[in-house]
């Protein structure tokens, strides 16, 4: 993810790889702190889909926390 800050806006989506074409439905549009508080939260079978987009970039919320 290219350097970004706290109070960035971001999405915060899930990816459902199980249904037919792989939806993504939004979870959370705001500042990254509070996605990163938002996606915490999740159970761990919906945090393995959880994705986070900013205005120039998307990564993966697993990948983003183990840098975090």
């Amino acid at each position: 993810m290219r350097t970004t800050y706290l109070e960035a806006s971001v999405r915060l989506y899930h990816l459902d790889a199980a249904s037919e074409g792989g939806g993504a439905n939004t979870l959370f549009y705001g500042t990254l702190s509070e996605a990163m508080d938002v996606a915490a939260r999740q159970s761990e079978d919906v945090q393995d889909g959880l994705f986070i987009a900013t205005d120039n970039d998307v990564v993966a919320y697993l990948d983003l926390l183990e840098s975090w």
